[in-house]
């Protein structure tokens, strides 16, 4: 399809599963809580015998010999997933636009970027080619192409979701999330996937389950807090201030009360996630290189073959991430970078205990803009950077954090609103996300 959203559908292999499922119901087996839903994968999600690329030609070819602990727990509740999905190179990306397979274009203006790095699934999720996917959130590679293309965006608690299976970017960051058309859909598939895992040591063992007291959490009194500088920051388009702002203001008409808290340290935020993801990505790619697996180009010496490997199948961004990383881990610059960077991130959580003592939630803006066109900021890596300043901040804490679909801009282009509730705590997150959804739905 003209999206490029798709990098493979397996489209036999599909109709064949439902085929067996239909048959299994029929004949009286149990069906499971998935039965026949279509999902699609980020290419960066291990399928056992299928192609996992990482949207990188160093990886063109490299068949996954074993499935991801998620894609166990979908096949298991009778899911059909239906092909892998484009993605910016290694989840390295704000736009789609870094995937050595081409560009995936938004559904709803294909001369804009679909958003990043999870393009691909978020797009498949809008065009309705799927209903659901699922893709990585290392620093709003969920959220920010949810809201551009105007669905659901979760990315849950940190360790929520079994890792195991999912290629490393940054790994005390990434996290598996899930796009989806409605909060109902995205809970369910969170109760599915999450839980314990043997193979990964970082994952939260309890299980979630969106029925227990929904009803009392859905219908009780919330207070929301805000950061007025996240509102008031200049990269973000006065539009969708001016609307957010007027959204905010209307909530306690609606049995939400609002909080203002200050906070000074949005600036600091980027800086911080860049530094310390970068540093993580340089040694995770650290694998990548010729020997063992993937793309490998011949030399008689190996440092010749290692660097020439890098240097021909590695993307222009990858190399800049990883040439960024191995910098700022070096000596004479760790203690000015990555020492300062974590003092960042651990002030950050001090922060994030003391504001959920007084809320159930926070709402942010989810991305400076709509989705920008198709190149717009291919010239200058920083500004592109700074398209993550509202989503970076629960990935640096480990929270979860949503985007809801709420309005279109003048432009015609949707966006939302960003949800973030305290560790563990994605009940409180998804039934208020439906409150405010069903409040903007009545407003309009």
């Amino acid at each position: 399809m003209h999206l490029n959203a798709f990098l493979e559908v397996y489209e036999t292999e599909a109709l064949e599963r439902a085929l067996l499922l239909d048959s299994n119901r029929n004949s009286g087996k149990k069906t499971g809580k998935l039965h026949g839903v279509i999902v699609g994968l980020k290419d960066i999600i291990c399928h056992k015998n299928h192609i996992t690329s990482a949207g990188s030609r160093i990886l063109e070819n490299f068949r996954s010999v074993y499935n991801a602990t998620v894609v166990d727990k979908l096949l298991e509740e009778d899911a059909i997933i239906i092909g892998r999905q484009n993605c910016d190179e290694f989840a390295m990306g704000s736009s789609n636009e870094n995937s050595a397979y081409g560009s995936v274009l938004n559904a709803a203006d294909n001369t804009r970027v679909p958003g990043g790095s999870s393009g691909g699934s978020a797009v498949s999720v809008q065009a309705n080619l799927c209903m659901i996917s699922l893709g990585s959130d290392t620093g709003g590679s969920v959220r920010q192409p949810a809201d551009f293309c105007g669905i659901v965006g979760l990315k849950p608690t940190y360790g929520r979701i079994s890792r195991y299976g999912l290629i490393a970017y940054a790994s005390s960051f990434d996290q598996i999330g899930i796009f989806a058309k409605t909060i109902a859909d995205a809970a369910l598939i969170l109760e599915v996937i999450s839980g314990a895992d043997e193979y990964d040591s970082t994952v939260i063992e309890s299980d979630f389950e969106y029925k227990t007291d929904r009803e009392t959490s859905f219908k009780k009194p919330y207070r929301i807090g805000y950061f007025p500088a996240t509102f008031d920051h200049p990269s973000l388009d006065k539009e969708i201030a001016a609307k957010q702002k007027e959204f905010i203001s209307n909530l306690s008409e609606n049995e939400i009360e609002v909080l203002s808290i200050d906070f000074d340290l949005l600036d600091y935020i980027v800086p911080a996630y860049y530094i310390l993801t970068t540093a993580e990505a340089a040694s995770n790619l650290s694998r990548y290189d010729g020997l063992k697996y993937g793309a490998s180009v011949q030399a008689t010496m190996l440092d010749e073959q290692i660097n020439l490997t890098r240097s021909n199948f590695f993307g222009k961004e990858v190399k800049r991430r990883i040439m960024l990383g191995t910098f700022v881990l070096s000596e004479g610059y760790y203690d000015a970078y990555i020492t300062q960077a974590q003092k960042i991130r651990n002030i950050l959580l001090e922060k994030v205990k003391a504001v959920f003592d007084q809320v159930d939630a926070i709402i942010f803006p989810v991305s400076p803009s709509t989705a920008f066109k198709l190149g717009e900021k291919n010239s200058d890596p920083v500004e592109m950077f700074l398209a993550d300043i509202y989503t970076v901040f629960a990935n640096l804490t480990g929270i979860p954090a949503i985007s809801i679909p709420l309005f279109k801009h003048s432009n015609g282009m949707p966006y939302g609103v960003q949800l973030m509730a305290f560790h563990l705590n994605e009940l409180t997150l998804l039934a208020l996300s439906e409150k405010l959804i069903a409040i903007n739905t009545a407003v309009e």
